[in-house]
């Protein structure tokens, strides 16, 4: 880590945030300060910014200098434990579900009724307030009201209006705004010691979004995989070709969903096992099966949320191939020298610059825009909860004939 890294603190990973930055650090200085001051301390947070941009970070951030001494200086042992999810006093929730019900939304409401443990504040982060549902909100609202004088809620979400209203018209919003791939790269050349034209490279395929970008950066197996996503488009040469793209994107999504959750799921059944008593001798405990098969619907449901994000994955890097081919036919980029023609931002893929180029010369703006529209489309249909393997057949037909989709 660099020394302006380290002088920052718990901030250093908020890259090109510093208005937020400014504003959580105000508030954590007020919340230190003796007696009256701390009214200008707010007691329920919302922390707002598009996939990538450091919400949880700036989350985690924000509730370490709440409780460090020296307003989060990020060496001390308090700082490191929170950014480890381990300190006692910050509650760290994030699902893998796809919602946050009533059941968890109450035992957190409880949470938020306790006394610190150990340090001045108790501070309960959610990483996933967009996904908590309207009965859940109605539990939490009392709480977010009129909560314990040293109970701090932090909720994070993509945007405000991801949030249900009576909620978010309870908190204190926070923007994040994307940071440049300049931003990114700098973090992980600094940070991580990436070699910097690679660090380069990944920052501007990630658009922004820094875990992403540090994928990118460390693991060729995903450079690979990406690659493998943007040669899709020159394949869909027939219907027969179209279906198979759809079912190889499904089957790798899949694949990579049940990796990241074997072994979770494994230790959950485990120790839930052990909870109801299956011991040695065989026992089975009443309700034993009603717990097994709860168990394994949040199981599927988990599965599930995750598939949709590996193909929503997918979609965005889609989505830079059509941004690329349309600024080109735009005539916004030169295929052959990478630069803007507005002095901004050349390809995504310039690596693929010759097929890009090839793309734009074989299809009109309007057929990208038709592209585009149809990858818009394939997502809605999977936040309704279409069947992946229909919604990824319908788009790749639609990439492939844009005129008749």
């Amino acid at each position: 880590m660099s020394r302006e890294q380290r002088s920052d603190g718990v901030w250093a990973e908020l890259v090109g945030q510093r208005r937020a930055v400014a504003v959580l650090r105000a508030a954590a200085e007020a919340a230190h300060a003796p007696g009256d001051a701390r009214h200008a301390m707010t007691h329920a947070w919302l922390i707002t910014g598009p996939p990538g941009s450091g919400r949880s970070n700036a989350a985690r951030a924000f509730a370490a200098a709440l409780l460090c001494e020296r307003g989060g200086c990020g060496d001390c042992a308090i700082c490191r434990t929170v950014a480890s999810g381990a300190h006692p006093d910050v509650t760290l929730v994030r699902t893998e579900l796809l919602s946050i019900g009533v059941d968890e939304a109450r035992e957190l409401a409880n949470r938020a009724g306790m006394s610190p443990t150990i340090g001045s504040y108790q501070i309960i982060v959610i990483e996933d307030a967009d996904r908590i549902t309207e009965r859940g909100a109605d539990a939490l609202l009392k709480s977010l009201e009129e909560p314990p004088p040293r109970t701090i809620w932090v909720l994070c979400a993509p945007t405000a209006d991801d949030v249900i209203v009576t909620i978010r018209s309870r908190t204190r919003h926070v923007n994040l705004r994307t940071p440049t791939d300049a931003d990114v790269a700098r973090l992980l050349a600094g940070r991580d010691g990436i070699e910097p034209a690679l660090a380069a490279h990944a920052a501007r395929a990630a658009q922004g979004h820094i875990g992403r970008a540090r994928a990118l950066a460390r693991d060729e197996e995903v450079r690979n995989a990406r690659h493998r996503v943007l040669k899709v488009p020159a394949g869909l040469t027939s219907v027969a070709a179209c279906l198979r793209a759809a079912e190889a994107l499904v089957t790798s999504a899949t694949a990579d969903a049940e990796r990241r959750t074997s072994e979770l799921d494994a230790g959950e059944l485990a120790n839930l096992k052990e909870a109801l008593g299956f011991g040695a001798k065989g026992a089975r405990p009443r309700q034993a099966a009603a717990a097994l098969k709860e168990l394994e619907d949040q199981q599927k449901m988990r599965a599930k949320r995750l598939q949709r994000d590996a193909l929503d994955a997918v979609l965005t890097e889609l989505t830079t191939w059509y941004r690329d081919v349309l600024s080109v036919q735009l005539r916004a980029v030169d295929a052959g020298d990478l630069a803007s023609a507005t002095g901004g931002v050349g390809l995504i893929n310039a690596e693929l610059r010759d097929q890009v180029a090839s793309a734009a010369a074989s299809s009109t703006p309007e057929q990208t825009v038709r592209r585009v529209d149809a990858i818009l489309a394939a997502r809605e249909a999977l936040e309704r909860n279409v069947a992946p393997l229909l919604a990824m057949e319908s788009l790749m037909l639609a990439l492939a004939d844009p005129d008749h989709s």
